[in-house]
């Protein structure tokens, strides 16, 4: 499935209650605003819908799942098969016995950490400091300020590409840094937390130092896609790339951020191309510089324009 022809692809593709949508331009749903077209996007009406699908698309078609784009490069060729994009019918949450919350994963996590605030529950502050939503905390181990996922999840919720609905404990999902070991093939549909009494004057204080804190030091206002790379062990990403002299570097359209130098910024005319080739350029010189390899945090799919 090399070339983006998603009405041929749709008529392959089950019956939904959801949506199907050929041919989507991806660069409207991520936040660096780049990259080719889905060649479908299906966005499903609910849990039951999506394992449906699952259970009857063929096994040669592939399949990626996004949230709302905020730590994703599109290439500017396009994704072959389909992307799933989970909407309003997976994002509720609830509280229940012993401060625990259940959340969907299309949820963002800061509308989890505020809603965890209005029922005065501790423990989920940190989610209000990233950028994403819940299914991509928990692919990715997100944390921020001192909190991981790992140190609040319960349990997951996902369904496989059998369609089947699983449950992974925390310890099923092999947690490492900004990094899950969980099958690569599960959607995450549901995730259940675990918080602890607290003071709503306290959570609220630190949720605003927090916000401050982002306001203050990361250019939240850009086109980004938040921490470009992980940081390296005993190192942060940021102090090797300004050492390595690459603050306020460029390629097209694409510059290092002079506030933040672990963060790219489209400038309004960049292309998926020049993002990622900002990314390696980065990278080589602080391998040249430092000595270490910078690992991409920001998750890239589909293909160049060339088909690459």
């Amino acid at each position: 499935m090399s070339a983006i022809d998603g009405e041929k692809l749709l008529k392959r593709l089950p019956q939904v209650k959801g949506r199907l949508k050929p041919n989507a331009m991806m660069s409207s749903l991520t936040w660096f605003r780049v990259g080719g077209p889905a060649e479908v996007l299906f966005t499903p009406q609910d849990e039951d819908d999506l394992a449906q699908f699952m259970a009857n698309l063929d096994e040669d078609i592939p399949v990626y799942t996004v949230g709302v784009g905020s730590n994703l490069l599109v290439r500017d060729g396009g994704v072959a098969g389909v992307v799933i994009r989970l909407g309003r019918g997976f994002a509720n949450m609830a509280v229940e016995d012993d401060y625990k919350i259940r959340v969907g994963t299309a949820a963002l996590d800061m509308q989890v950490a505020r809603f965890a605030l209005a029922n005065v529950i501790d423990g989920l502050t940190f989610l209000r400091g990233i950028p994403g939503t819940i299914g991509g905390a928990l692919r990715m181990n997100a944390g921020a300020h001192g909190g991981e996922t790992k140190d609040v999840l319960i349990e997951a919720r996902a369904v496989n590409r059998k369609g089947e609905i699983v449950v992974l404990s925390n310890a099923d999902m092999e947690y490492e840094y900004r990094h899950s070991g969980a099958p690569l093939d599960l959607i995450f549909t549901e995730a259940l937390f675990q918080g602890k009494a607290g003071d709503a004057g306290e959570i609220e204080k630190r949720m605003d130092e927090i916000t401050k804190a982002r306001e203050d030091a990361q250019p939240i206002k850009s086109r980004t896609g938040g921490s470009t790379f992980k940081n390296p062990p005993n190192n942060k990403s940021w102090q090797l790339i300004d050492k390595a002299g690459m603050r306020g570097a460029r390629v097209g359209g694409a510059m290092v951020s002079q506030m933040h130098c672990n963060f790219l910024i489209n400038e309004g005319e960049a292309t998926g191309s020049d993002i990622e080739t900002l990314g390696e350029n980065v990278r080589a010189k602080v391998k040249e510089t430092s000595g270490v390899d910078l690992h991409w945090e920001i998750r890239r799919i589909g293909v160049s324009k060339d088909g690459v």
